[in-house]
């Protein structure tokens, strides 16, 4: 995902940038909606900082649609903060941000461009300002011969690229998307995330749910986990990796059964002469290795789980 360098520099494909000193940090605390008796986000904190991609996962009814609502202001906050920079956020704010609503906001029998150009507007910039982004943000989603078409003449996943490109007209703050790759094809995806990736390099964060676990676990540099409407976890790869146990690929010249039973020794699977274990402390490592090099020791591995692992573990 990304290239990190003794100066602290990141390289993220073909777009080079620095840790931001600058930019914007979004953060909830304490957020809860209710909606009568019922508790639909319960109590979450967790922070998106500048420049870096945040994955927002859980399954439907999680209560990631609900804590995005109330990020930007379109449902109103039971108790808790949504905080911008470190203070309260304001409706100046919540306009500096790009927005794209699980629900699609764009107008199907309206031409794309001439819809574009009026939502610049609206975001402050003037008709020839918004329509120049317009056209610019078409031609790189590949749409830029279809800018006069109704937009219900598109497919759906160019229809989504529309209303990407409605979110970023205004050089946006700061980005929460809602489901923005549902729908799109691989290509699709990479021309998008170059996008995004141009905006985080100033400092920009960005938030956005998906189900794409895979989709995830190759972009975010940090994931919030959601389940019943509350955060079960978050925090960047690595420290979400480092937090669960750390699983090992043994492999030898012989068949390994001989794991099973081992003191200290978690067998999670055997096939033959290779194993995957968990272990309880580096005397169990020791006893480990001492009967693999018996048997023909050929690989011992260290396994970290992937986003999409650690996900599935704390959502059982």
């Amino acid at each position: 995902m990304e290239e990190p360098r003794p100066d602290g520099i990141r390289r993220r494909g073909s777009v080079t940038y620095a840790p931001s000193a600058q930019g914007t940090q979004l953060e909830v605390r304490g957020l809860t909606r209710t909606f009568g008796d019922t508790t639909v986000v319960d109590n979450i904190s967790f922070s998106v900082e500048p420049g870096q991609m945040t994955g927002f996962i859980g399954a439907n009814g999680a209560g990631k649609t609900t804590t995005m609502r109330m990020m930007m202001g379109v449902l109103k906050v039971t108790s808790g903060e949504v905080l911008w920079n470190g203070r309260p956020i304001t409706r100046t704010d919540r306009a500096a941000c790009g927005y794209m609503p699980e629900e699609r906001g764009l107008y199907p029998k309206q031409s794309i461009l001439d819809q574009l150009g009026y939502l610049g507007q609206l975001r402050g910039l003037t008709r020839a300002e918004a329509l120049a982004e317009a056209q610019r943000l078409l031609e790189r989603f590949s749409l830029g011969d279809r800018k006069k078409d109704k937009l219900e003449t598109l497919s759906l996943g160019n229809q989504q690229r529309v209303q990407v490109a409605a979110a970023l007209l205004h050089q946006p703050s700061a980005l929460v998307l809602d489901e923005p790759f549902s729908g799109l094809d691989p290509t699709a995806v990479d021309s998008m995330v170059e996008l995004l990736e141009e905006h985080m390099a100033r400092g920009v964060p960005v938030l956005f749910s998906s189900h794409q676990l895979d989709l995830v676990d190759r972009l975010c540099d940090s994931m919030v986990i959601l389940d019943g409407g509350k955060v079960l976890a978050s925090g960047t790869a690595d420290e979400l990796r480092d937090s669960r146990p750390l699983r090992h690929r043994l492999r030898c010249a012989q068949d390994v059964g001989w794991v099973r039973g081992m003191p200290g020794v978690t067998v999670e699977d055997v096939d033959g002469c290779q194993a995957t274990v968990a272990l309880a402390d580096d005397d169990a490592r020791h006893a480990l290795l001492q009967r693999a090099l018996d048997s023909g020791l050929r690989e011992f591995t260290d396994l970290k789980p992937t986003l999409s692992e650690i996900y599935r573990e704390v959502t059982r």
